[in-house]
């Protein structure tokens, strides 16, 4: 089988596709033959060696994937060769065939393709966490989502609407902000070309925003907390911009608000209780025709280092997927 591989850290460019053993599935791990793979962007840094988790070399990079459970190793119940299954891996999923643990994986939905199954889990899961549990985010509040037309920006408007909240997306381009519209998005702050205070302080009559989802970071992260509402939520779920911003915490004090870190996969682990109560919400939302994965490309498993390049280069909106003919 053939694997996109990392053998030394560094861009996009220097990953390289070469042939590999099968793995066989050892006491509670499947192997699965993969469909499809989607492109995040912790792959963009992991490669880099600038991510909090370093595998070590060699290594084939993705951390998300769909596809049919081709083996089963002892131990493992609810699942058998055949299944259609979506995983989430931390690494290892740009590959024709992946090994991981049984508990790693979930059954696909009736009707959801292998393609949109690539792109569901760890948007929409982050962003479930980030909203529903860690920022109580309730019907009638008003959710400002920066970097809203990348994957878990997108996926923070429709659960935010899902919960019944305004929201008010904020992008880098009017391309971008079309999507975000389509997507539910209540009102919109092109970043790049508006300034964002006045925007948000108009947009909300000069209350600010009761939660604030924040995947970017850099200098967008200030001017947004800035604008926040008394009591509000600031959500940090990512630095997708580079830097990390340092907040003026007296701001927190004059405005009785929360900074609150999401780190959805030590949740993920630390409370399996919990994580399957919101994968079940998220099955419910998706039957529902509330969430739509937005797939914007793929390309196929061997040019993955243009598919990073893309993310890297913040030209992507939704996901990008890999796909395994």
């Amino acid at each position: 089988m053939k694997a996109v591989l990392c053998k030394q850290f560094g861009p996009p460019d220097s990953l390289v596709v070469e042939a590999l053993e099968s793995p066989r599935a050892g006491p509670g791990e499947v192997v699965i033959s993969v469909k499809a793979a989607s492109v995040n962007f912790p792959d963009v840094l992991i490669i880099q060696n600038k991510y909090q988790f370093k595998p070590p070399l060699p290594f084939s990079p993705g951390s998300e994937l769909s596809g049919v459970v081709k083996e089963v190793g002892a131990g493992v119940q609810g699942f058998r060769p055949g299944d259609r299954v979506m995983a989430f891996t931390t690494y290892g999923a740009f590959a024709e065939e992946v090994k991981t643990e049984a508990g790693r994986l979930l059954k696909i939905p009736q009707g959801m393709s292998f393609t949109a199954a690539a792109a569901f889990l760890l948007t929409y899961a982050t962003t479930d966490h980030a909203l529903r549990d860690r920022g109580s985010l309730a019907a009638g509040e008003t959710l400002l989502v920066l970097g809203a037309a990348g994957g878990v920006g997108l996926a923070a408007i429709e659960v935010g609407k899902a919960l019944g909240a305004r929201v008010i997306a904020c992008a880098s381009s009017d391309d971008k902000l079309a999507v975000c519209r389509s997507h539910g998005a209540d009102a919109t702050i092109n970043y790049a070309t508006e300034d964002m205070r006045s925007r948000i302080k108009a947009l909300t009559g000069g209350r600010g925003a009761d939660v604030i989802y924040d995947p970017v970071g850099g200098p967008y992260s200030e001017p947004a907390f800035r604008s926040i509402a008394w009591r509000g939520r600031h959500l940090v779920v990512g630095f997708a911009a580079g830097e990390i911003p340092k907040l003026p915490l007296s701001l927190a004090l004059l405005k009785g608000a929360s900074v609150v870190g999401v780190f959805w996969g030590d949740f993920a682990r630390r409370e399996p209780a919990r994580f399957a109560e919101s994968v079940k919400q998220l099955t419910k939302w998706y039957a529902e025709g509330r969430l739509k994965p937005h797939v914007s490309e793929t390309f196929p498993l061997e040019q993955a280092a243009e598919a990073l390049k893309r993310m890297a280069a913040r030209q992507v909106k939704g996901k990008v997927v890999l796909t395994v003919s």
